[in-house]
């Protein structure tokens, strides 16, 4: 980069100013066990059922209610599409009351608008040389409120487009901008090193909104969501027993071909460039695949592997990693609760720091998450949300910085799946999922159990309701512990006394 073009490029960085109190250190991997977050100098784990990222794009959306409600819930993060990739109410994924979909002409993006009419959305069309001073208020202002809530707040930067409805109104479609992006480009792409002059537009926009957030702790950059998806590259799949749809969603198993990775890559630098010369240092994360994958290569400057759709299988798989791997996103699997909170606790309790709900209920007009319409091809609830509340408190009561996947502890659940952690210093924590019988004292848990004296407590995943474990002893050998009834999964909790 010359001279004067750095120069140029810091000028138009600075148009705006970041209006946060300088912090202390940025949420950060826990040194002592990074495979969760250090944040105010406590080891935590991620967990949340959060709107559909439009918060700060969407200014009809009042995100000082939204955040309101994830705090009362317990909840501490929320995604966030920042402004390079909008979507089309009502047909983007089925989805009615879109977050991420405002009305054109109310559609707020980092770029100002310019005077000439005819953005495909409604209004006018976007000036990509021009910031917008009340897009940059609006985000210091959701992020600065996010930190006070407890949030911690994933930017993605980028997305896949998926389809024609989506790059129609995308601010970089020569339709859209004043600027002469380059005309008739494939959206397959647009998130490649070969758009044209995109390139340039887009390096100016990641600078711009790294500068913006650096003095905010609670902040996750993503380089890009779901990469897969518009340039997939077929690695694995669910089920091979199929007879038909075997290579498909559903079943397949993708990854970003290398020219995604080059251009995620070229992200991953301006990231890091920008940070460089400002007093903050951020998580960069990766969106690795659907369902589960060992991962081959990470983008060098990654601390968190994102995977959508996940099963407890992409934490044991990646866990030698050393790095924090997520739960990013849920979905299509109806709007029951008993789904995703499943998939929470398995997930979790296997060892993962993340887990994100998409959650529908959370529209304009409802940002306490009560909506009950139908409004996606996912779940969401105030009751869901509450039962996420005490997944987090549970989470929260262990000793995280030395709580690890134990694979020995539970010898033999019957009849149902068990996820276990435990710490050097006696604690175990264990989800069995699935249904126990109607009988009492019919679903047992074989545990070996270090020597000691436990007590603890059996944990109703859906009510919270507590059981006390008030006195087990082992004697090294395995211990049989029946559990109460249940129905789609329960929890328990042991703590060896310490004498």
């Amino acid at each position: 980069m010359g001279a004067m073009k750095a120069a140029a490029l810091a000028l138009a960085l600075c148009t705006t100013s970041v209006t946060a109190q300088q912090p202390s250190a940025p949420i950060q991997l826990d040194p002592k066990n990074p495979h969760y977050f250090l944040y105010n100098d406590k080891a935590i784990a991620l967990i949340t059922s959060g709107e559909h990222y439009g918060s700060v794009i969407n200014p009809d959306f009042n995100f000082h209610k939204y955040l309101d409600t994830l705090l009362a819930d317990g909840l501490n993060y929320t995604r966030l599409f920042p402004g390079s990739y909008v979507e089309v109410s009502g047909q983007s994924f089925g989805i009615k009351r879109n977050t991420i979909a405002p009305p054109g002409d109310r559609l707020l993006l980092p770029w100002a608008r310019s005077t000439e009419p005819g953005y495909a959305g409604g209004g006018n069309k976007f000036d990509l040389t021009q910031w917008d001073p009340q897009y940059f208020e609006r985000l210091h202002d959701f992020l600065g409120e996010a930190e006070k809530h407890g949030v911690i707040v994933e930017l993605s930067l980028f997305s896949s487009q998926y389809g024609d409805a989506q790059w129609k109104v995308s601010p970089f479609n020569a339709a859209n901008n004043i600027n002469h992006t380059t005309e008739a480009l494939d959206l397959k792409h647009v998130n490649t090193l070969e758009n044209g002059n995109i390139l340039a537009l887009q390096e100016r926009y990641v600078r711009k909104l790294v500068h913006e957030a650096n003095a905010f702790p609670n902040v996750l950059f993503e380089i890009q969501n779901e990469p897969w998806s518009d340039h997939p590259q077929l690695e694995s799949v669910i089920n091979p027993y199929l007879f038909t749809g075997r290579d498909q969603y559903p079943n397949s198993v993708e990854v970003a071909d290398s020219d995604s990775i080059a251009w995620q890559s070229r992200v991953a630098e301006w990231i890091t460039t920008e940070e460089a010369q400002l007093p903050h240092r951020h998580l960069i994360a990766q969106g690795y695949s659907n369902f589960r994958l060992s991962v081959r290569t990470l983008i060098p400057g990654v601390s968190i592997v994102n995977f959508h759709y996940a099963y407890p299988e992409a934490v044991t798989l990646n866990y030698g990693l050393n790095k924090a791997i997520a739960y990013d996103e849920t979905g299509f699997l109806g709007r029951s609760d008993d789904a995703y909170r499943r998939q929470a606790w398995n997930f979790m309790l296997a060892g993962g720091s993340t887990f994100d709900g998409l959650d529908y209920s959370f529209t304009v007009g409802f940002e306490d998450g009560a909506d009950k319409e139908p409004n996606g091809p996912g779940g969401g609830s105030v009751a869901f949300r509450k039962q996420l509340g005490t997944l987090q408190k549970f989470m929260s009561g262990l000793p995280l910085a030395d709580m690890h996947p134990d694979y020995s502890v539970v010898a033999h659940a019957e009849g149902v799946t068990a996820h276990a952690l435990s710490s050097s210093g006696g604690v175990i924590a264990t989800y069995l999922d699935g249904k126990s019988p109607s009988r009492p004292g019919s679903c047992r848990i074989t545990l070996r159990l270090p020597a000691g004296d436990y007590r603890g407590q059996w944990l109703n995943v859906v009510t919270g309701e507590a059981t006390p474990v008030t006195s087990l002893k082992s004697s090294g050998a395995e211990t049989i512990l029946d559990a109460p009834l249940f129905e789609n999964g329960i929890a328990l909790r042991l703590q060896r006394a310490l004498y």
